[in-house]
């Protein structure tokens, strides 16, 4: 049976079919050959020719950009030459109208910064004032392959398009094949500015080795045909001022203030001064005859930017380079006013105070918001009434038992900070607080101040009872509804020297339990620095691959932990364990006097700064000798 509209296909026609819709490699290379065969109907409309730039004729608003690197007056031929060439230039060739010169004198070419010119010319650009850029070379232009590049191709992309022409290299920035000229030269360009900033640092490096220091202007001093600083009377008199005033108490922008009323000139001949330009005078050791070489360093010669110079490269220090316009004790003690200025510390002067006897004997008074002392400091000030070789060997204790007596020998008393109590009596240290636990407030009743001591050699720490009239007191609780808690007292000035001391991690916390010792109404809180817990950030920890990390108490972001030896057992022997340790290393002795007087460290540590009223007299004496020289003008 036939259905009607339908074919018969034999197998030879199926064949055939099938060829036709899956041609064959060489069929497909055929129609490709007789596409590309002929050009039959095609009508070339050939483009504009271009005129070279010499040979273009149409008017152009050319920039002229010229640099010399160097302030040097002998460079000032070089940088008026490049203009002069380049104005004549300009005036020579058919359709160029001169758009301006830009040029930057004494800048470097392998930042942006401070070349005010090229910036100006560069937003010309933007602003379709400039046609044309003409420079003398690459390097000139920019040593900096990212900048040299980036323009040429933000020019180039303007509409109407703005090229650069170098002519010393005869590169023009619009032609097609420029970029890897281009690209080739400033690379170039770039490495010869690295190769003699090295040779540079190399330069000065050496210098600094021998003893030979850059010499930039300074108030107080002038420079000698050899450049040796010396003194400059008249300005020295404005350096002394500022000193005396400083230690007498006044602040920077006091200082300013009174210096702007004198008219006094800074060096650079201005009258208007500033806190920061005093601050600026107040730190540097070469107004008390030292020199600190490099305290600043250039990470990188493409931008030239100075960072301080955290050991990050050599410095080199000496002493007694040239005349001085302070006294050294003078000038320390400026810098020592200036740190605990930053703590909220003003207007006098920390010393080191140690306790010379009494059951506190040896114990250094520290305060967390003084600064400027380190840790031998604390070191000498303790052995200087307390020997350091005096700390008993506190291992070996020999026990005897009385008859009726219960024997404990052999066993432990279990570590508190295996346990969870409350009342615990503890403090926290991190790298830039520390705080005590409410139960340590409550412990010393009616004392929201406290004086803080520590035995460096002992490592001990004592808090006692003090009054808020005390500098040397700390404000470590407040009172609310009659009720006294803790509160958190910045540290920043001295804990890191503490955590040198005890050789602590900074990234970590440590809790320390204490002990409080009452003898009739006096009262002292012990810590024992040795028997601390540590709170150590989980990052630092091992992940759980190894399976250690299910093993740490879970407690937020830090985790506990604590010292090896502890696996060995749960405390410490009944007889010798850490409280009584801390007593016999307290030295409980007949002599019981927990408010005995501190005295003034004199040690290597200890300076001899002006007296107040010397300096009442020099400033008086300062200021009226520049209004009578104000008023004899």
């Amino acid at each position: 049976m036939k259905i009607t509209g339908e074919q018969d296909q034999s197998p030879q026609n199926e064949t055939e079919s099938t060829e036709k819709r899956n041609p064959s490699p060489l069929d497909e290379k055929e129609k490709i050959r007789a596409r590309y065969a002929g050009t039959d109907g095609v009508t070339l409309i050939p483009a504009r020719l271009q005129p070279g730039l010499l040979e273009d004729m149409q008017e152009k608003r050319v920039a002229v950009y010229a640099r010399v690197s160097t302030g040097d007056p002998r460079q000032t031929s070089s940088y008026e030459l490049q203009k002069n060439h380049y104005q004549d230039v300009v005036n020579r060739h058919p359709g160029w109208k001169l758009a301006g010169i830009y040029a930057d004198e004494g800048i470097s070419g392998t930042s942006l910064q401070h070349r005010d010119a090229f910036v100006r010319m560069i937003d010309d650009c933007r602003e379709h004032k400039i046609d044309l850029i003409l420079t003398k070379s690459v390097s000139r232009f920019a040593r900096n392959v990212l900048d040299c590049i980036g323009y040429a191709r933000e020019l180039a992309a303007l509409d109407p398009p703005i090229g650069i022409l170098f002519e010393a290299e005869n590169i023009y920035t619009l032609d097609r094949n420029s970029e890897m000229s281009l690209s080739f030269v400033s690379t170039l360009a770039q490495e010869e500015s690295h190769n003699k900033s090295e040779v540079m640092n190399a330069s000065i490096e050496m210098r600094f080795r021998r003893g030979i220091f850059l010499t930039p202007p300074l108030l107080g001093y002038d420079r000698d045909e050899d450049g040796a600083l010396v003194v400059n009377e008249e300005e020295a008199k404005t350096v002394r001022l500022i000193f005396y005033m400083y230690l007498y108490g006044y602040t920077c922008t006091q200082i300013a203030d009174a210096l702007t009323q004198l008219a006094r000139p800074t060096k650079n001949g201005s009258t208007v001064w500033s806190a920061g330009s005093v601050l600026g005078i107040l730190q540097n050791e070469r107004h008390c005859g030292d020199v600190l070489a490099r305290k600043t360093w250039t990470p990188s010669y493409l931008n030239h930017r100075s960072r301080k110079n955290r050991q990050d490269r050599n410095q080199y220090y000496q002493g007694r380079h040239h005349a001085a316009i302070i006294s050294r004790n003078d000038f320390i003690a400026v810098q020592r006013l200036i740190r605990n200025a930053k703590y909220g510390n003003r207007g006098f002067l920390p010393e080191l105070e140690v306790v010379s006897q009494g059951a506190l004997k040896g114990f250094v008074l520290v305060h967390p918001r003084w600064a400027g002392f380190q840790v031998r400091d604390y070191l000498m000030a303790s052995a200087s009434v307390e020997p350091a070789n005096q700390k008993e060997d506190q291992n070996e204790i020999e026990v005897s038992v009385q008859a009726g007596d219960f024997d404990y020998r052999g066993y432990e008393v279990a570590r508190g900070q295996f346990f969870d109590v409350a009342q615990k009596l503890c403090v926290t240290f991190s790298s830039d607080e520390l705080s005590f636990s409410t139960s340590c407030v409550r412990k010393l009743p009616d004392s929201l101040y406290v004086e803080l001591l520590i035995h460096p050699y002992r490592r001990l720490l004592a808090v006692r009872p003090s009054v808020k009239g005390n500098r040397r007191a700390i404000r470590w609780a407040k009172s609310v509804d009659g009720l006294a808690y803790s509160r958190s007292t910045s540290g920043r000035a001295f804990l890191p020297s503490l955590f040198t001391m005890l050789g602590w991690d900074k990234t970590c916390k440590y809790r320390v339990q204490g002990i409080r010792y009452t003898i009739g109404t006096g009262s002292v809180l012990l810590f024992n620095l040795e028997d601390t817990e540590v709170f150590v950030p989980k990052d630092q920890f091992p992940g759980e691959n190894d399976g250690a990390k299910s093993l740490v108490p879970d407690l937020g972001a830090k985790a506990a932990a604590y010292p090896a030896d502890w696996a060995q057992g749960f405390g410490e022997n009944y007889y010798c364990h850490r409280e009584m340790r801390t007593l016999s290393a307290f030295g409980l002795q007949d002599n019981w006097e927990l408010q005995e007087d501190i005295s003034a460290f004199q040690g290597e540590t200890s300076i001899r700064a002006i007296s107040q009223e010397t300096l009442q007299t020099e400033i008086a004496k300062l200021i009226q000798e520049m209004k009578q020289e104000n008023s004899n003008e």
